[in-house]
């Protein structure tokens, strides 16, 4: 049986962040579906890019993923307001599946609860709701929970997500696909 990831978009998503999860894990097999936390399937970007979930949020959150997957980028306020997310954060968590979060969309991992006493990373920005963070670290994680800085980072992100849903030859191979020597 193969692997299943949501992802989760909302107006003003950074674009990178979405897009290098959706192919790697695709390239990896893995099974993934787009859901819009909009009213429509058509999602736009911060730069303007717009992307067509495949569901709406509404009908994705009918069943559960091995993996949760939140992009970061100026709309994320609109996430860490919707309960829809943070109890789907929190559901997925207490499975014990995996909750993959970039750039400032750990800030709605706070908001679930999951992230005090837990290594963790995100954007720059994030850094006076986050004091914690570590900023050393493209990818940090921590049992069930992965968190990364940003747009820099979605690749490695993505593959870090892969590897924990397949394993290390998976993320590989697919890392190699695309020119890239190995997972960071």
């Amino acid at each position: 049986m193969s692997k299943t990831a949501l992802i989760i978009l909302h107006e003003g998503f950074e674009e990178m962040e979405a897009i290098a999860p959706i192919d790697i894990l695709r390239r990896g097999e893995v099974e993934v579906t787009v859901a819009s936390r909009e009213f429509h399937t058509s999602v736009k970007g911060r730069n303007a890019i717009s992307v067509k979930a495949d569901v709406l949020l509404d009908e994705a959150l009918k069943k559960s993923y091995d993996c949760l997957i939140l992009p970061g980028g100026p709309g994320v306020a609109k996430l860490r307001s919707d309960r829809r997310v943070l109890d789907a954060i929190k559901r997925h968590h207490q499975e014990g599946r995996l909750v993959a979060a970039i750039c400032a969309a750990p800030l709605c991992l706070l908001d679930a609860g999951l992230l005090p006493g837990k290594p963790f990373t995100s954007h720059p920005t994030t850094a006076n709701e986050l004091p914690g963070r570590d900023p050393q670290q493209a990818v940090v994680s921590s049992g069930n929970i992965l968190t990364s800085q940003g747009a820099g980072t979605a690749t490695a992100f993505a593959l870090a997500v892969l590897a924990q849903l397949t394993d290390e030859t998976t993320a590989c191979q697919v890392a190699d696909s695309i020119c890239l020597s190995a997972p960071q």
